[in-house]
């Protein structure tokens, strides 16, 4: 059963181009390590009327937007499997240092999940 990382994060405006080269560095890194799809999408349809909007979902602040993002994989253990050696590749150390992250990694949300409908 495919499994699927999920993410929904505020990120600053001014920080989306960082954001952006910083996802594409960990996107490649993750699809060399077999995850089967990596997508990073940013909000441009935000002030919906039902449900609970994204913009209150992530807390907005003024001059951030929310990103979206999903990684598909064969299974959870094959996640973890990817997981461990994305830890382990070099190239990692510079693209996830907290202390350079372009938005508030304790405002993003993070969940796995295993597919229920694919259509």
């Amino acid at each position: 059963m495919r499994h699927i990382d999920g993410f929904v994060l505020p990120v600053p405006k001014k920080n989306l181009k960082a954001y952006f080269t910083m996802a594409q560095k960990a996107g490649k890194i993750l699809r060399e390590h077999g995850a089967l799809e990596y997508r990073e999408c940013v909000g441009d349809d935000l002030n919906v009327k039902m449900g609970l909007p994204f913009p209150r979902l992530a807390n907005l602040k003024a001059g951030e937007t929310v990103v979206f993002s999903w990684i598909v994989y064969k299974s959870r253990a094959h996640r973890n499997r990817v997981n461990d050696k994305v830890i382990k590749d070099p190239r990692m150390n510079g693209i996830c240092d907290a202390k350079s992250m372009p938005f508030d990694m304790k405002r993003m949300s993070f969940g796995g999940f295993s597919v229920l409908v694919s259509i």
